[in-house]
């Protein structure tokens, strides 16, 4: 018998798979009813808006700050996203504004929707400060939650997901992010701790006390990356910002762009798909 899940968030999405339908019926969100068993008062009706624009031109709803996404990745896009074939992709590592500014790239360039697990899950509870509240009276629900987030993001495709920490928490939820390819995005605490103080209201994690001064944020950065490093070393790939910059010769690694660091995601999505290509026909009997 299956055990009854406190304080959870059922959420219900539009399909098990997402087949792109014709640009005159795209819209530019997708909506969630939001249920839970046991708690009627999280029973709400959210939006959420996705990264897959209109073929209109004057649509300025998508959430994706790019409008004029670079020739070599649009070619690499347009060479990758047979070989894909709709699977998923999720990506791990600390929250920066560069792996959400890259994640909502790589969805635009793909044709494929993005999302925020940690946004789903708080907008789900009512937000932030509901979500905190939850956090804090029922940690085990908090964490059934957001396991009940990405178990419904798993079973559908076309989709890239910015994964939070809890994604990477248990066996269980690792195992979901298994039904697509997941990529570590490695980006230096400094520039973690910078998003941080620069934009709190993107950026604040229940985790962080941005309060404290910078080298105690520090600190505690440090301590939530050796703390999930495990978990994000799980994944199938790794972006890491510092190699990126220095392979583009650039001394500050402030000078890496979002368009940069999507164009090695899709050179290392490539190389994956290659090698899967390449198992599973030495896998065939002759």
């Amino acid at each position: 018998m299956e055990k009854a899940i406190p304080r959870c968030i059922a959420t219900s999405l539009p399909s098990p798979q997402f087949h792109r339908p014709p640009s005159s019926t795209l819209r530019n969100h997708t909506s969630f009813r939001i249920s839970s068993p046991s708690h009627s008062l999280l029973r709400r009706r959210l939006s959420v808006n996705c990264s897959v624009p209109d073929s209109n031109p004057s649509n300025t709803t998508t959430n994706v700050a790019v409008k004029d996404t670079s020739l070599p990745v649009k070619k690499k896009a347009a060479d990758v996203s047979p070989e894909l074939k709709g699977t998923s992709i999720f990506l791990l590592g600390m929250k920066s504004s560069i792996k959400i500014s890259m994640g909502r790239l790589l969805a635009d360039t793909l044709r494929y929707y993005y999302f925020d697990s940690d946004n789903l899950v708080e907008e789900a509870s009512g937000g932030a400060s509901a979500v905190q509240s939850l956090r804090l009276s029922d940690e085990n629900g908090f964490r059934e939650s957001e396991t009940e987030v990405l178990k419904q993001l798993s079973s559908m495709g076309r989709l890239v997901v910015c994964a939070g920490n809890g994604a990477v928490q248990s066996s269980t939820n690792l195992a979901f992010l298994r039904h697509g390819i997941t990529l570590w995005i490695d980006v230096p605490l400094d520039m973690v701790r910078r998003d941080l103080f620069n934009n709190q209201n993107e950026f604040s994690s229940f985790e962080i006390s941005p309060s404290r001064s910078q080298e105690e944020v520090m600190s505690q950065l440090a301590a939530l990356y050796d703390k999930y490093r495990d978990g994000y070393a799980t994944a199938d790939g790794i972006i890491s910002l510092q190699k990126v910059a220095s392979g583009l010769g650039y001394e500050d690694l402030g000078e890496v762009t979002g368009e940069d660091m999507t164009l090695e995601v899709l050179k290392e999505l490539e190389k994956l798909t290659r090698t899967k290509k390449m198992l599973e026909e030495a896998a065939r009997p002759f």
